[in-house]
């Protein structure tokens, strides 16, 4: 790896950049090594595919106020929760490793999450509901365009939903509504009058 194409990759404020070829696990473990001390880069893998992404500012704030009123959301109707933030999922059997926005095991801790978050600002979105799959996620909520998308694992696939089956009291209009805003705290205020 040449250290123009780190710098390259760090100075862009959100870009996805896919290596070509297909890759081993054994390769991509020796990249994912490589890209271990260069701060703002994701790595993820999958099925031979070995993509770098960076994460800008906007994407940033969404999630953080996202897990922010989530966690109001929890406190507020007493539902137990483990907050695992972006912690990484990944498996050489599954053929795959990634990093979830955010995500939660609600109630107890299980093999995985029970919710994972997926910020779509430049690329990314629904196709990445394979690598989800291979873990049993049960569900998978992304935020694209000022929207929520939610999807739940039913029989071995992916189906939309709305409501949320974890959270069916959740309202998501407000929730979208109060992420928007651009004051944290009339957001939270507003949040919390909705929920109670």
């Amino acid at each position: 790896m040449t250290t123009q194409f780190i710098e390259k990759i760090t100075s862009i404020k959100e870009q996805r950049f896919v290596l070509p070829g297909c890759h081993s696990w054994q390769q991509f473990k020796a990249i994912q090594a490589l890209m271990a001390e260069i701060p703002g880069v994701r790595i993820s893998y999958f099925d031979g595919c070995v993509e770098l992404m960076t994460i800008g500012e906007p994407h940033e704030n969404i999630k953080s106020v996202l897990a922010i009123l989530l966690a109001l959301f929890f406190f507020e109707m007493e539902i137990e929760f483990i907050p695992v933030g972006s912690a990484t999922r990944e498996d050489e059997i599954r053929g795959a490793s990634f990093e979830p926005d955010e995500s939660y095991y609600i109630g107890e801790k299980k093999e995985h999450p029970d919710l994972a978050i997926e910020v779509v600002i430049t690329s990314g979105g629904r196709n990445k509901l394979e690598r989800y799959k291979r873990f049993n996620i049960t569900e998978v909520w992304f935020w694209e365009n000022n929207h929520l998308s939610l999807y739940q694992l039913r029989e071995g696939n992916y189906e939309s939903i709305s409501p949320s089956t974890l959270l069916p009291n959740l309202d998501l209009d407000l929730l979208v509504r109060c992420v928007l805003m651009p004051s944290i705290l009339e957001a939270r205020t507003e949040f919390l009058k909705g929920i109670r």
